[in-house]
């Protein structure tokens, strides 16, 4: 928990530091800290366990943290830079993403690779910290982020499948950005 309120705070004063003191370069080291504060619970996860405890909720979910930064962080930090630009600093409006035709199909698939990576990513530090700690009775509760990451991605399926029926022959709408 204090690690996403913390993800919350530090993308804050990243985009404070740049917009409102004008500190461009101050800016992007704290935005480039956001991930960081996910690997720092991921491995005082894994020290928890090598001290003894038993994987709990929240091991799992540092797992999921540093995965979902990793891949989805940037875009998060873009989204919010877009929208703070313009409120702040006059930047244009933020890009909305397409609702209909060709480029919503393929907006909703590169979304979908981005859950896969993030699946990957994640699935991939559970299997190692149950590798790691080799104790199956303390790491049991682990497996279940893996089994409910794996569920979470087969319902996320259902929506480049949906855009990719729904768009059969569509055209593009043309966008509000004008691209």
């Amino acid at each position: 928990m204090a690690c996403e309120i913390g993800f919350w705070v530090v993308l804050a004063a990243g985009l404070a530091a740049r917009y409102l003191l004008g500190r461009r370069r101050l800016g992007a080291v704290l935005l480039a800290g956001v991930p960081l504060l996910d690997l720092v619970l991921l491995v005082a996860s894994y020290f928890d366990l090598r001290a003894g405890a038993t994987a709990g909720a929240q091991h799992g979910l540092a797992a999921v943290y540093i995965g979902f930064s990793v891949v989805f962080g940037p875009s998060i930090i873009r989204w919010a830079d877009d929208r703070f630009a313009h409120r702040f600093a006059g930047g244009p409006p933020p890009r909305r993403p397409p609702k209909s035709g060709r480029a919503y199909m393929r907006y909703e698939w590169r979304e979908f690779g981005k859950a896969c990576i993030t699946w990957t990513i994640t699935c991939g530090l559970l299997l190692a910290i149950i590798v790691f700690v080799d104790d199956p009775d303390r790491t049991g509760h682990l497996w279940a982020w893996i089994r409910s990451m794996t569920t979470m991605l087969g319902i996320w399926v259902i929506w480049p499948i949906v855009a990719t029926v729904s768009s059969s022959g569509g055209k593009d709408e043309p966008s509000r950005d004008g691209s």
